[in-house]
């Protein structure tokens, strides 16, 4: 939803009242996982997707409704539905969605929720999607440490925003059912809990050929990309205009830094690529004691040898040289630096969703899963023009 808000806080920002539709919940093979979007303006321009093409037509149509009513709607769409086929939902899967009006008056705290964005400061907002006397549409925005708006009652604020954290924690969006005061066996009440937690970070540590190349796809993919190099000639941010920030440092001092401020966590990426034991060594130390999603280095089979033999001097055991991805990537039998990148942001994502790098006509089971939008490749919402990356020395 992240990159629909973007598109739309202009129409708010107008006054304009226009309709959203938020993928809630889905069952089987839906097209598109909960907290997917779409949105409608007064003028009918349509910006983002519920389904992929499959229930467009229809959600539109009920969007137009809902904003011209006020009234917000659950809908159900799927195989289950006699109208399916009219629908045009062949995928298998049944998704709901609920659809609503926003404006300036229904949705007050936006102009925070987009703040909070824009500093990349984890926020999550629960709209109520069903329920009696009048609670659907009512919304709860909940941070870390606060929370604004209400569903209708205190001891329900309390309940849903405890729970938002916790799925704030995990950056996860789903739908929650609660009594009507709170209580969390109860099924009077449906809550749809949407997380926005700032994207994931990829740190890339040497400023060389390859680097520019794995910093566009990071970016691609919606890491906020780091390059650090201790050589100022290289670390600039001319030669990587895709990096969020180019930091000149050493990078097991800059590493350290950031775990210590906790900057990183167990979504961020690491890719060695300097080819130097005196920056690789103590970095990658760092490193494999971090819990770290991802921490790949880039090197011959001779070099990853003898990186083993002097992380073992500097005390690593076998679990934690283990976790190194060395040589990084997949065999795609790349040969460009670009070629590679691909290949290391293969290893990534397959380490990520516990792919098995294996060719899909050699698998069974399902393929190509849609994305879940508060990850960081769905919500980090990137422009197609980055601004040019901030170095900083240190």
């Amino acid at each position: 939803m992240r990159d629909v808000l973007d598109q739309v806080y202009p129409w708010y920002l107008a006054g304009e009242t226009f309709a959203l539709a938020t993928v809630v919940r889905t069952f089987h093979s839906a097209p598109r996982q909960p907290g997917a979007a779409m949105a409608v303006s007064a003028a009918g321009t349509v910006v983002g997707s519920v389904s992929g093409g499959c229930v467009e037509g229809a959600v539109y149509e009920e969007a137009a409704e809902v904003r011209a009513t006020g009234r917000p709607v659950l809908r159900s769409y799927g195989v289950s539905d006699d109208a399916a086929f009219e629908v045009g939902l062949t995928c298998g899967g049944t998704l709901e969605v609920f659809v609503e009006a926003v404006s300036r008056r229904t949705f007050p705290e936006l102009p925070q929720v987009m703040a909070s964005l824009a500093a990349a400061e984890p926020v999550a907002v629960a709209t109520a999607v069903s329920g009696g006397g009048g609670a659907a549409g009512r919304r709860l925005v909940v941070w870390p440490d606060r929370h604004c708006g209400s569903l209708g009652v205190p001891a329900l604020d309390a309940a849903v925003a405890q729970d938002a954290r916790g799925l704030l924690e995990q950056g996860a969006s789903l739908l929650r059912h609660y009594g009507a005061a709170g209580q969390r066996r109860g099924e009077e009440l449906a809550v749809f809990v949407g997380s926005f937690a700032p994207p994931p970070r990829m740190l890339v540590f040497g400023a060389i050929d390859f680097a520019a190349a794995v910093t566009d796809l990071g970016a691609f993919l919606g890491y906020r990309v780091t390059v650090c190099d201790a050589r100022p000639v290289f670390a600039t941010a001319g030669r990587f205009p895709h990096a969020d920030e180019v930091v000149v440092r050493w990078p097991h001092d800059y590493l350290a830094e950031e775990a210590a401020a906790g900057r990183i966590d167990d979504r961020t990426v690491v890719a060695v690529l300097t080819h130097d034991p005196k920056f690789d060594v103590p970095l990658l130390a760092a490193a494999l004691r971090l819990p770290l999603a991802y921490v790949g280095a880039l090197g011959s089979r001779r070099t990853h040898r003898d990186r083993l033999a002097r992380l073992r001097e500097a005390g690593l055991d076998e679990r934690q040289l283990a976790r190194l991805a060395s040589p990084a990537g997949l065999d795609l039998g790349a040969r460009t630096p670009q070629e590679t990148a691909v290949s290391i942001a293969a290893e990534i994502v397959a380490a990520r969703w516990g792919g098995t790098g294996r060719r899909l006509a050699h698998t069974d089971g399902p393929i190509h899963h849609a994305p879940a939008p508060t990850q960081a490749p769905a919500v980090g919402g990137r422009p197609a023009r980055p601004a040019p990356a901030a170095v900083r020395h240190g």
